[in-house]
């Protein structure tokens, strides 16, 4: 197995927790170096790594393949242009873009570099949304009627890092929640007939917004997807209506939280759901007699991911999240506010 060579733009949470894990423990990548403009930190981690100074510096790095572009949302295409001119392959961080031509430019200077474009929409891997899907593929819950997917938090204050707080391309609870949701419900049900968006601004100083809502409209039913950063009670986090039941569930997927806490992917708990986040599936028999059965997840492991990326680099196998699907989605996140309300 030749191993990928790879380069994380950026070592800083994004880079920790979500990319440089999974690189160092798959068989079929090595984390090979980082941007690190200040503080060097990668080498206490990973002490064969070379970090660079600058993105230019690491760039130039004719040993790497494949490079993490995992900066602020509004560098995204900059970078993601500069990588493929130099002749790399590039996992691309959400927002994948800030516009649908984004996405066309991207994804067709790829293409004339023949060099591979791919992006990290970690969230399929999710333990949680794992469950959703396996629910609506099995057909228990007949027709679909209505979904609702939410992706809630209770955050005051501002955010520390002040691209989230700047009105730039990209910013806003849209731009940062809303590729995560809307790409799991364009996984699942494809491209929606319509859709409509609604965003407001509510925190105590906020320039962007930290609210939305989007209804999309399917042939027979519709789906939303919301978040919002005041959410003290959050509903659950998946509930979904068929003509012959319903099914809910939490946000329960533990990555994140275990990757923070320092937990290699390749420790045997990784990705385990506590038993009482399972889901609630509720369907009707005969003479509309309801039963009720509590469904436990499966193990939620973004190592699918890297291996959906090393097989596309190296088998040349379709990556699962297409170009397509992102167009969509930054279609859906580009189109104007149906209402905008701001509170302060």
């Amino acid at each position: 197995m030749t191993k990928i060579r790879t380069g994380l733009l950026a070592y800083g949470m994004s880079g920790k927790v979500f990319h440089a894990p999974f690189v160092a423990t798959h068989p079929g990548f090595e984390l090979t170096a980082v941007t690190e403009r200040s503080r060097k930190e990668a080498q206490r981690q990973y002490p064969a790594v070379v970090s660079y100074d600058s993105v230019e510096a690491l760039l130039a790095d004719d040993s790497l393949e494949l490079i993490v572009v995992n900066t602020p949302s509004n560098t995204h295409a900059d970078f993601t242009r500069q990588a493929l001119l130099a002749g790399k392959h590039v996992l691309l961080e959400k927002p994948v873009a800030t516009s649908p031509d984004e996405v066309r430019d991207l994804w067709g200077l790829a293409r004339q570099q023949g060099k591979h474009l791919l992006a990290y929409q970690n969230r399929r891997w999710d333990s949680d949304f794992q469950l959703v899907k396996h629910v609506v593929e099995s057909g228990q819950l007949g027709q679909l009627i209505e979904v609702t997917f939410r992706y809630d938090r209770f955050k005051t204050t501002l955010n520390p890092k002040p691209f989230k707080e700047t009105p730039l391309p990209g910013s806003g609870l849209p731009y940062d929640l809303g590729p995560h949701l809307l790409d799991q419900a364009i996984s699942l049900f494809g491209q929606p007939l319509q859709s409509r968006k609604t965003a407001g601004r509510f925190r105590a100083g906020t320039r962007v917004d930290d609210y939305f809502s989007i209804q999309l409209l399917y042939p027979n039913f519709t789906v939303t997807v919301a978040s919002g950063l005041l959410i003290a009670d959050p509903l659950p986090a998946f509930v979904l209506h068929g003509t012959q039941g319903s099914f809910r569930k939490t946000r329960g997927d533990v990555q994140e939280a275990q990757l923070i806490s320092g937990l290699s992917p390749l420790a045997p708990e990784y990705g385990l759901e506590p038993a009482d986040q399972a889901g609630v599936l509720t369907v009707a028999g005969g003479n509309d007699v309801k039963t009720t059965t509590v469904l436990p997840t499966a193990k939620g492991d973004y190592t699918g991911l890297f291996e959906a990326v090393y097989q596309t680099i190296r088998n040349n196998v379709p990556y699962p999240i297409r170009e397509e699907q992102l167009l969509w989605q930054n279609e859906i996140l580009a189109q104007a506010d149906d209402k905008v309300w701001t509170l302060y």
